[in-house]
């Protein structure tokens, strides 16, 4: 981070490709992400620390306002951690659930077949927990806005969530409202608000997902 007045420069290192070349690696990148879906079955089969931390590192390098980078991201691995999410999350979709969800809102979740069950949070391996860092604070305590921040943050997940897929694994975004247990269960300070819960790892043998489809180019596009 360079907060400067005067920031130190580099030479930009760009990858050039010929337009062949960009049109190829466009369309094979969009191959590959067609693939991805959200998994709520997952195998308990470990995935290296490594791997994760590679995806992190990338979801680290996406931009942000004034390159303040507000986010942290809490890799959890450890069962009692793992399940002490799973029964805070639980309480908290179960009363999403059973009415403070508005109707309109089960009728559009009713074909995914979700309810407050999720016993994914102890079947993965992994649970990050994305953080939006809402100020930061200086060595004398003061505290320094952070801009567009919840853009920010947006971005560095759709980094990690990409990273993720292409690594080999099935992830899913996972939401409780509200999600203030995962601060207290994960010790990050007030200054942080929970962003979401990713949840990752190989899925199970025979992992369903409904049968859905996205919408065509000319639907979510305008070219001028």
């Amino acid at each position: 981070m360079n907060n400067s007045a005067s920031p130190h420069y580099i030479p930009y290192h760009h990858i050039a490709r010929s337009p062949e070349k960009m049109l190829e690696q466009s369309a094979s990148h969009y191959a590959e992400m067609q693939c991805r879906r959200t998994v709520r079955d997952f195998s308990s089969k470990p995935v290296p620390v490594a791997v994760i931390e590679n995806c992190i590192k990338t979801a680290g390098t996406a931009q942000s306002g004034a390159n303040l980078q507000p986010w942290h991201f809490v890799a959890v691995q450890e069962p009692g951690i793992k399940r002490e999410i799973r029964r805070a999350a639980e309480k908290e979709e179960r009363a999403f659930y059973r009415g403070k969800a508005p109707r309109e809102w089960l009728d559009a979740l009713a074909p995914l077949g979700t309810d407050a069950n999720k016993p994914f949070l102890e079947a993965a391996p992994w649970l990050i927990a994305v953080f939006q860092q809402r100020y930061g604070e200086l060595p004398d305590g003061r505290r320094t806005k952070h801009y567009y921040a919840t853009e920010s943050v947006g971005i560095a997940t759709g980094f990690l969530i990409s990273a993720l897929h292409l690594a080999g694994l099935a992830c899913l975004t996972h939401t409780p409202s509200p999600m203030g247990f995962l601060r207290e269960i994960l010790g990050r300070p007030r200054s942080e608000r929970p962003f979401l819960l990713l949840v990752t790892g190989y899925p199970s043998t025979g992992a369903m997902v409904p049968e859905i489809t996205k919408k065509r180019l000319s639907d979510i596009s305008t070219f001028l």
